[in-house]
């Protein structure tokens, strides 16, 4: 388990500010990022937030996961890291 968590189903709508505010009443988020294509700038979809501690990332997982956010049902899991590329 970690403290990073990927959301997915996200609207194009959704920003890193609507994220965060989405997740902190989970625990204090570090990080809310959501992915954009690097052409256009708009959302891909998806997006990560990172929790200061495990047990609020848990929490959020199990609260949000099939949840409604911006009016699309989002799907919560935990984040798997890539390795880096060389």
């Amino acid at each position: 388990m970690g403290k990073k968590l990927f959301v997915g189903g996200l609207t194009w709508g959704t920003d890193d500010e609507s994220l965060e505010k989405a997740f902190e009443k989970f625990g204090v988020v570090e990080e809310a990022n959501v992915v954009t294509e690097r052409d256009s700038g708009r959302s891909r979809g998806f997006g990560f937030v990172t929790f200061q501690t495990e047990e609020a990332a848990k929490a959020a997982k199990d609260a949000m996961d099939g949840k409604e956010l911006d009016g699309r049902q989002v799907r919560v899991d935990f984040a798997n890291d890539k390795p880096k590329r060389n």
